[in-house]
């Protein structure tokens, strides 16, 4: 199944266009804040995306500023922001909040419009949503105790590895052998990773080894139940994940056109509907 992906559109064409309120959603993860402009029919006018760095108003103020710039409104014309995520208290422009799971919810069944099962890969947490075909949130599953099968898992592999964790999908998706990694674990995955090299292990297959790791850690956290939708930055930039998660299911898993973005999607749709 093909997500919809309601793609950035000029509002300048004519003056009832001008003048039409738009709505804001912010995603502040821990690691990155993501930003979403809407009109009023849900259709995107801008993405933001910056590092989340140590002064979150700060960011989601800049991302604010470089979404209207590239949508071409005027900050009056905004007429309600939603935030959510890790830290979505500090948005001083917010008129609301959201929790994560009925954003992420909300953007993804806007894509699909089915019943399914969201698996969201974040920097320090995963999630696992299940929404039926009314966009009502039946269930959901959070690790919050341990940063296993999470982007930090994934950065501190890079790192035990010297690389830059930006080619690490390119490493893994060179190979169809993954090197096993018997663990969740971050700090027990990295001493089995040194075993590997002491042994000769390729590096490219240890990567792989590691992704299977991450969907073993997906998996074994809940039931995935009908329709799999992975959303998250990990999804973003390591798209062997979800092919991985698909071979493990032995079904197709969806991934939106912009996957790092659903739960600001879902807040910009939350403010949008509370006006």
């Amino acid at each position: 199944m093909d997500a919809r992906d309601p793609a950035p559109r000029s509002s300048s064409s004519g003056s009832t266009a001008h003048e039409a309120p738009v709505f804001c959603g912010v995603d502040i993860g821990a690691s990155a804040t993501k930003l979403v402009l809407i009109d009023a029919r849900g259709a995107v006018l801008a993405r933001a995306l910056r590092h989340s760095g140590v002064d979150y108003a700060a960011t989601a103020e800049a991302c604010l500023g470089s979404a209207l710039q590239e949508a071409g409104v005027q900050r009056e014309r905004l007429a309600r922001t939603v935030s959510t995520g890790y830290g979505r208290s500090n948005v001083a422009f917010a008129d609301g909040t959201r929790t994560e799971i009925s954003c992420h919810a909300a953007g993804c069944w806007e894509l699909l419009r089915c019943a399914m099962t969201i698996v969201d890969i974040g920097g320090q947490d995963n999630k696992i949503i299940h929404v039926d075909g009314e966009v009502r949130r039946s269930s959901f599953r959070m690790n919050r105790k341990c940063a296993a099968g999470t982007g930090a898992f994934i950065e501190e592999i890079a790192l035990r590895l010297g690389l830059d964790v930006d080619s690490l999908d390119e490493l893994a998706a060179s190979t169809d052998r993954a090197v096993p990694l018997g663990s969740f674990c971050t700090v027990f995955a990295k001493t089995e990773i040194l075993a590997h090299l002491r042994r000769g292990e390729p590096v490219e297959g240890i990567v792989r080894g590691a992704f299977r790791s991450v969907v073993a850690r997906i998996v074994e956290m809940d039931t995935l139940e009908g329709q799999v939708v992975a959303t998250g930055g990990v999804v973003a930039h390591n798209p062997t994940i979800p092919k991985l998660l698909e071979e493990k299911l032995g079904r197709p898993v969806t991934v939106p056109e912009h996957p790092q973005f659903t739960g600001a999607y879902g807040a910009a749709l939350h403010a949008a509907r509370s006006c």
